[in-house]
């Protein structure tokens, strides 16, 4: 095996580094988890997960880990509701008596936890936040802001989006899409936002209107997650003049922005543990490529970041896994620049595929007859099943 006594860096350990891992350790691997958060008790910001069949979902069964996703997962947390600024239900999940989990939801928490508990005691570093690395022999040593270094003969960058080890492989910028997202996390929903509570029904919502989204899910732990959707320059976030650490600054904005829309809405910022990041959405080349290393490589965001409006952006990461981890762990390959090469190669043009796709739905979400148009999309779908 072409990992014989090598060492692997895995720099991230979020859902596609920790699954990563998981599958490589199942192949008597040898691999450190290098996670910049402090230990795994760390709150987990984001929405809730919808894991595909053919990525998420079987990453998982390849990783031995399906019982332990039964037993946690979320049924009909992925029920939709479609509704106008004003609220008006135009599609209904929780109106069709034979609803499907097709796509089953999870909350970030306890799918990371399945996952961290599946390695090897010891495989995750944490508190290893990366900072630089420079070669060393055949490999790489990597620095970190704790002041600690380590050897690695291989480095896979799961670091996400904002990827500090990706220039090391390629210097393709991503794209801006249009859009930023301001994200937020509502706690103890069902108290502060009753009649939010009540119009997501323990799923998700989407709300369109006006050229903009307004999205909710609602998490185990009691919490609306939300992000807004708009058409804004590149540069709003540093010159909007909005604290995003202010829950009443961003209020401000959001009750201009979304003046048009109903008060319910406005349920959002209240309670008073609130969360919010801006969030600009890129994405990358369709068809970007660069020339394969002997020695690093990455999966997830940090080699194929899109906006979230196709629900793949955790599922790829996944899928990123169990395809480099097959690549790695096969004997045709004689040297790993080879085994990189055909992953890489194979992910290029699954990912341009997938963003293409993404990028289609984000436009169609914001476009001025969005609301109209998904409704026709998923009337479509309904036809068609």
């Amino acid at each position: 095996m072409i990992l014989q006594d090598k060492k692997i860096a895995i720099v991230g350990g979020g859902p596609g580094g920790l699954t990563l891992a998981r599958l490589l350790q199942l192949n008597n691997a040898t691999v450190t988890v290098y996670e910049r958060d402090v230990n795994d008790k760390i709150r987990q910001q984001g929405a809730t997960l919808d894991l595909h069949e053919e990525s998420g979902l079987e990453a998982l069964r390849r990783a031995g880990l399906m019982n332990e996703f039964k037993a946690q997962y979320r049924p009909h947390a992925g029920k939709l509701r479609i509704t106008d600024p004003q609220g008006n239900i135009k599609m209904d999940d929780h109106a069709i008596e034979d609803y499907q989990d097709s796509r089953p939801e999870i909350d970030r928490a306890p799918l990371r936890d399945i996952l961290v508990q599946s390695l090897q005691a010891g495989t995750i570093s944490w508190n290893s936040q990366f900072v630089t690395m420079q070669p060393q022999g055949d490999g790489w040593l990597i620095h970190f802001k704790n002041g600690s270094s380590a050897y690695a003969d291989i480095v896979i960058a799961a670091d996400g989006a904002n990827s500090k080890i990706r220039p090391y492989i390629t210097s393709i910028q991503p794209v801006y899409s249009g859009i930023t997202i301001v994200e937020g996390n509502l706690y103890n929903a069902r108290a502060h936002a009753p009649k939010l509570w009540d119009l997501v029904k323990g799923g998700k919502l989407f709300a369109l209107g006006n050229e903009q989204s307004l999205i909710l899910s609602t998490k185990g732990d009691g919490s609306l997650s939300f992000y807004t959707g708009c058409k804004v320059p590149e540069n709003w976030v540093t010159v909007s003049g909005i604290d995003f650490n202010n829950k009443t600054s961003v209020h401000h904005w959001f009750s201009h922005a979304f003046g048009n829309w109903d008060a319910i809405w406005q349920e959002v910022f209240a309670g008073d543990d609130n969360w919010f990041v801006p969030r600009p959405q890129y994405h990358f080349p369709l068809d970007q490529q660069w020339e394969a290393l002997p020695n690093l490589t990455m999966i997830g965001d940090a080699a194929h970041r899109m906006p979230p409006y196709a629900g793949e952006g955790v599922n790829m990461a996944m899928q990123d896994a169990f395809e480099l981890t097959a690549c790695l762990t096969n004997n045709m390959f004689t040297d790993t620049q080879s085994a990189i090469a055909a992953y890489e190669r194979n992910m290029l043009q699954r990912a341009a595929a997938v963003t293409n796709d993404t990028l289609i739905s984000t436009t169609l979400i914001h476009a001025p007859e969005g609301l109209h148009q998904l409704l026709r999309v998923f009337s479509e779908m309904e036809e068609q099943a």
